[in-house]
């Protein structure tokens, strides 16, 4: 290898080195930004956890591309029903992707809850919850609330807190059963950059996609 050669190879090294340690060290301001607060905003028991008029349910997909059922999906429509069945909540508004005519988070969910037992007068649904930002957003600029307790897995909780928290909304967590490691490493390390984009949409003021007319919550 000839010197020039050696240099070039040097600073090619030394660059993609830096760009590494600046990866590292922005995802764990992130993480840790995001963790530190919402300390003390996320409920594991029903018994804790205080009443909010509204309780925002968070989409995802109801089945993985093997035909299973997805487990983040299914402890979220649990914990969604051991919310109401408790008293916690008075109304559910489902936020969620409805981008195709054949993926419909948001339907899909509510006729799950239905068949759970909780009345179809008592559900909303929000057809443009296509990211977590627009889901919380949409909660109080479309639907109204001001203050709502947000389900979801506890990773995801803590990200869409510190949105609403942003948005002045107050919010609390109510935490989904979570899925063991090896199911849930790619939505884990997914996460970890899902933090940095969103204090990236929070500092540039982005905003949902769709807003709209106002849907009042009776």
């Amino acid at each position: 290898m000839t010197k020039v050669k050696s240099k070039l190879f040097k600073r090619l090294f030394t660059f993609i080195f830096l760009l590494v340690m600046i990866g590292i060290i922005t995802i764990s301001f992130a993480n840790k930004q995001v963790e530190e607060a919402t300390v003390g905003k996320n409920y594991d028991d029903l018994s804790n956890i205080p009443h909010n008029k509204v309780g925002l349910l968070l989409g995802t997909g109801k089945y993985l591309q093997d035909g299973r059922v997805n487990l983040y999906y299914q402890y979220r429509i649990d914990a969604a029903v051991a919310l109401y069945e408790a008293g916690k909540l008075d109304f559910l508004l489902i936020s969620g992707d409805n981008s195709t005519q054949n993926y419909d988070e948001p339907t899909s969910m509510k006729n799950d809850l239905i068949a759970a037992g909780i009345p179809e007068e008592k559900i909303y649904l929000d057809y443009a919850g296509f990211r977590t930002l627009d889901s919380v957003v949409r909660s109080k600029e479309i639907f109204g609330q001001s203050s709502i307790t947000i389900i979801s897995q506890k990773f995801h909780n803590q990200r869409a807190i510190y949105i609403a928290q942003a948005k002045e909304i107050n919010a609390v967590g109510f935490n989904a059963k979570d899925v063991n490691i090896h199911y849930g490493l790619k939505t884990m390390l997914r996460e970890k950059l899902a933090r940095v984009k969103m204090f990236l949409d929070l500092q540039l003021g982005k905003e949902p996609k769709f807003l709209g007319e106002k849907i009042y919550i009776k």
